[in-house]
């Protein structure tokens, strides 16, 4: 088959020594115990330089899309390149790729991620993972809550705002603050866990000034946190091996959250955090209980193809969805903990089949002939 294939590469930009933190971090947040200097050492400065800014956080390095480009060809297809740029819609009406593997996270505006799928609708090309709807509502995440609230499916509760908070609503603290409409940890810091109305305050501002959105306020739950990568449709979706993150690995004076600064700055291949494990050391009940609220969600938001959902547990070990990925990373070298490769690999799923599995499970959904 002929089988277009959407992504958003990662820009190159550069950065002075002056300039190591990320565009969501407050300075005044930074040297007031965020994250010190030394946490920004060589290594991060030489070799992942683009983790110090969060702009294209979400994006694929080039490493990434020629490996899913390889898997692609492994199972004797032709691929066609697509950025997904300003150009992007010209490129798929004049190819018209078979099928497209979409990967674009887009940019600019709450709906970027629902681009390319609406394009690939207009123009009646089939696709890789949810359509535009969905996608849309997993990346508003007030909008995704509501869903699953209505469908009962356990959530923390929330509010948002663009403006400060004095006393109503009445926020239970600790709090847990972030950006309305962006994925990849960006805009989640150390800051982000907030214990008064000063705290939070400060949180919405940052939100605001430096992403121009709202911010959605959570209640913290403090307990086990996980990650739950799903594969399939309807009556076929199948959860993998659930992957625990041991929080416990980070700093004294660091919040048990699975930040920004956690993700992309402390984890590198040369200075791996022992932060993963594959499957998650739990109980059978809470196994079953993580998979069956998973599955509820991904049925509820009508996900297609592929998920990964962040789960986190309250004080009585009693699970919630924290976060919905309808377009998880997949990062190709296992030195990387990308979670939902790693949790492939658990089962004799290797990187090639996975892109494989996923393609597959479009080109039947379709209905399509896997002509090769």
């Amino acid at each position: 088959m002929r089988v277009g294939f959407t992504y958003n590469i990662k820009k190159e930009t550069e950065h002075s020594s002056a300039e190591h933190i990320s565009e969501g971090q407050d300075k005044k947040v930074l040297n007031g115990n965020n994250i010190p200097d030394s946490y920004v050492d060589d290594n991060l400065v030489n070799n992942y330089s683009h983790r110090l800014s969060d702009v294209y956080a979400e994006w694929d390095d080039e490493e990434t899309i020629s490996a899913v480009e390889a898997a692609i060809k492994k199972a004797g297809h032709e691929v066609i390149r697509i950025e997904a740029d300003e150009n992007a819609f010209e490129k798929l009406r004049s190819t018209r790729p078979d099928i497209v593997f979409n990967m674009a996270e887009g940019f600019g505006g709450a709906s970027r991620e629902s681009h390319i799928p609406a394009i690939l609708e207009m123009l009646n090309i089939p696709y890789t993972a949810s359509d535009p709807i969905t996608i849309g509502n997993c990346h508003d995440k007030s909008r995704c809550k509501e869903i699953l609230t209505y469908y009962g499916v356990p959530n923390p509760g929330f509010f948002i705002t663009d403006s400060h908070v004095n006393g109503h609503p009445k926020v239970k603290y600790p709090a847990f603050v972030k950006p309305l409409h962006e994925g990849s940890s960006k805009g989640i810091y150390n800051s982000s866990v907030v214990y008064n109305n000063e705290e939070l305050n400060r949180e919405i501002t940052r939100i605001k000034d430096n992403y121009s959105q709202h911010s959605i306020i959570e209640d913290f739950l403090d307990g086990q946190e996980f990650t739950v990568a799903l594969i399939g449709n309807g009556e076929n979706v199948r959860v993998l091996p659930i992957v625990g993150i041991n929080l416990d690995c980070l700093p004294a004076d660091f919040p048990k959250i699975y930040s920004y600064e956690v993700k992309w700055y402390f984890d590198t291949r040369e200075n791996k955090l022992d932060i993963f494990t594959c499957p998650a050391k739990i109980s059978d009940k809470l196994t079953k209980r993580i998979e069956e609220i998973c599955k509820q969600a991904y049925h509820a938001l009508r996900i297609r193809d592929w998920a990964r959902m962040d789960v986190r547990c309250d004080a009585n070990d009693d699970p919630y969805i924290i976060e919905i990925n309808p377009l998880p990373g997949i990062l190709p070298n296992p030195d990387d903990n990308s979670c939902f490769p790693k949790a492939a690999r658990e089962v004799g799923i290797d990187y090639d089949g996975l892109i494989q599995t996923v393609l597959n499970g479009a080109i039947e959904r379709y209905g399509l002939t896997n002509s090769k």
